[in-house]
């Protein structure tokens, strides 16, 4: 007989905690004394940085109801000091939206899924090191972050149709790119920029970036794997079994009376489909891309595979609009997201905090500075998602104090790195994590039931590496 569900505690939705986030924050600033610091233009990184040692208090702004009210709004537009617009990354995420609903009405990707399952028939385990593998390589060299988007419609109904489960699909995506981004080794937007910031060359620790790059994604991958074999061995041990049916049906995996037919229209348009991604990750990593020239050109593609697969004018917008309308709540998500950020700049309680990490760092011998420093920038990086904002704000104010401490600039650099890249995996602050997240259709409460025992190993990973680098005055 049906049970009636027990009341309880049920965790919020993704928007009201980014909501009560703000909230929080704007108290912060009635709290928390507003101060400054002096900035300095820099022709290397291209904007203002601070100057340590140069904090002075400055007249308090504090953020009230009317401030809290206006700042999901002007999330979206308003750059900040340390993060860009969150304006690109929505239309971004809506356009995405388009493209796919464009290539779903030809068919081609319910025949194709269909097609690599047959093929892929007792080795679909071995997806997922190869495409976390792909990921890692694009998080470490460039950032990979918010391109990461395009992909959740994409894996999510293969990783369904395998026998997995959509957190299975996010979480080689959104931990493959991110444990990448974890062990940057020559990314412009984490080590590059932080290593500028910090007066050193981006060679500069490279090899031991290298080495927790490599452990951190084996450790990553091996955890995704053991997850996906429970899964398919016994769905009921999916994080997300509750939501298994309206998963197959919203990501159109359900079990038809028998397989799609695989015909040489769905081909092509899966070859114009998979080219696409090709030139954005071409675009972005070569041609100097980002958000709007990435939005074109998926724009552009889905009239190209409309024509092409003769879904006439009518079809074709409606598949457009009908995508973009499955992904609206994400690209809200993503401004209400950066709206904390707001805030905390409107406040002037962001360069008080970091004020607060510089002075308790100073005095403390090499291994405790540099692991103090590690979760100053654990910290910091939940306020400031934006690693090349967050290297902006904080190595010219931390690597000058490593000096007093003993310790090389290029370790301040990779524990900053490190830090980032980890705090990214989880922070509702992140354009990135709750826009993946909704797209998955995987609350955000699963997402940490799913990876906390990972975070402590990664965790564990990188202090003991960082305590080594130190102990062994490890230079490249």
């Amino acid at each position: 007989m049906p049970t009636t569900p027990k009341p309880g505690f049920r965790f919020p939705s993704a928007f009201t905690i980014l909501f009560a986030l703000i909230v929080l924050v704007a108290a912060l600033t009635w709290i928390i004394p507003a101060g400054k610091y002096t900035r300095v233009p820099s022709e290397a990184l291209g904007r203002d940085v601070p100057v340590a040692g140069t904090y002075a208090p400055t007249e308090a702004n504090p953020q009230g109801l009317f401030d809290v009210i206006l700042a999901p709004i002007a999330g979206f537009y308003d750059p900040g000091s340390y993060a860009a617009n969150a304006i690109d990354v929505s239309l971004f995420v809506l356009i995405i939206g388009g493209f796919i609903g464009v290539v779903t009405a030809t068919g081609a990707i319910d025949a194709g899924i269909a097609r690599a399952m047959v093929r892929l028939k007792g080795r679909e385990t071995w997806m997922i090191p190869f495409l976390m593998a792909l990921f890692a390589l694009g998080g470490t060299t460039y950032g990979m972050a918010e391109e990461t988007l395009a992909f959740y419609v994409l894996l999510i109904p293969v990783m369904i149709a395998a026998g997995y489960d959509a957190l299975t699909a996010v979480a080689v995506i959104l931990l493959g790119a991110g444990v990448g981004v974890l062990g940057s080794t020559i990314n412009a937007f984490s080590t590059v920029i932080a290593s500028d910031a910090a007066g050193v060359t981006f060679a500069d620790g490279l090899m031991l970036r290298l080495a927790i790059l490599a452990v951190t994604w084996v450790v990553t991958v091996a955890f995704v794997m053991r997850y996906a074999a429970r899964v398919k061995a016994d769905p009921s041990k999916s994080l997300v079994h509750d939501r298994k049916a309206a998963n197959e049906a919203h990501f159109g995996t359900q079990t038809t009376a028998g397989p799609a037919t695989f015909t040489g229209l769905h081909q092509i348009v899966l070859i114009l489909f998979a080219l696409t991604f090709g030139v954005m990750i071409w675009g972005v990593s070569l041609g100097g891309w980002w958000m709007a020239e990435m939005s074109g050109l998926f724009l552009a593609a889905a009239i190209v595979i409309g024509i092409v697969a003769h879904l006439g004018e009518a079809k074709l917008v409606e598949a457009f609009v009908n995508g973009a309308r499955d992904l609206l709540g994400v690209a809200l998500i993503i401004g209400l997201a950066r709206g904390i950020v707001v805030v905390m700049d409107a406040g002037l309680i962001t360069d008080t905090i970091l004020h607060s990490a510089e002075v308790s760092v100073a005095g403390l011998p090499p291994t405790g500075f540099l692991l103090v420093v590690y979760w100053i920038e654990v910290g910091l990086s939940f306020f400031v998602p934006s690693t090349s904002g967050l290297a902006v704000l904080s190595m010219p104010i931390l690597a000058p104090v490593a000096d007093f401490a003993g310790v090389q600039r290029e370790l301040v650099v990779t524990a900053f790195a490190t830090a980032s890249g980890i705090v990214n995996l989880i922070t509702p602050t992140s354009a990135v994590v709750m826009g993946g997240l909704a797209i998955g259709r995987v609350p955000y409460e699963h997402w940490l039931r799913f990876v906390w025992p990972l975070l402590v190993v990664l965790t564990l990973v990188i202090m003991a590496a960082l305590a080594l680098a130190v102990s062994f005055g490890a230079t490249p």
